[in-house]
């Protein structure tokens, strides 16, 4: 679905998780995503960045997890060495910079806190797409 990882390895899916089309993903620094997982099209996820104070303009990296039923709308973008707990929303066109509380809904840039989702979550994703 033109998904684009950086590199191989370093990536765990948990079951009836979903990436949709045109996303990227960056696992050189280590990307776990747990179960009932939704990506949206589009969402970036990085693992690693430049030190700018670095004369040398050293590289680092931080591993992203995502824990079970987070729900990342499209064009998001998550940035190295974030956690987003079970059950958070991530809003379209956000920007997540520091990690997110379970349950929490989050958007903007930087993603702040709009409201909190409720805890009580069971679904298993059955997500099929129209056209294959």
């Amino acid at each position: 679905m033109d998904c684009r990882f950086d590199c191989a390895g370093n990536f765990s899916l948990g079951n009836n998780s979903v990436i949709n089309g045109n996303c990227r993903i960056d696992p050189r620094g280590g990307v776990q995503i747990g179960s009932n997982v939704s990506v949206s099209d589009q969402v970036i996820i990085l693992t690693a960045d430049h030190d700018i104070q670095s004369k040398d303009f050293d590289g680092r990296k931080k591993e992203v997890v995502i824990e079970d039923y987070v729900w990342i709308g499209t064009r998001a973008m998550v940035l190295p060495g974030v956690r987003i707990g079970k059950g958070a929303v991530i809003a379209a066109g956000s920007v997540i910079t520091k990690d997110v509380e379970p349950f929490c809904v989050v958007g903007g840039v930087p993603g702040k806190v709009l409201k909190w989702r409720t805890d009580n979550l069971t679904y298993n994703l059955d997500y099929k797409r129209l056209f294959q």
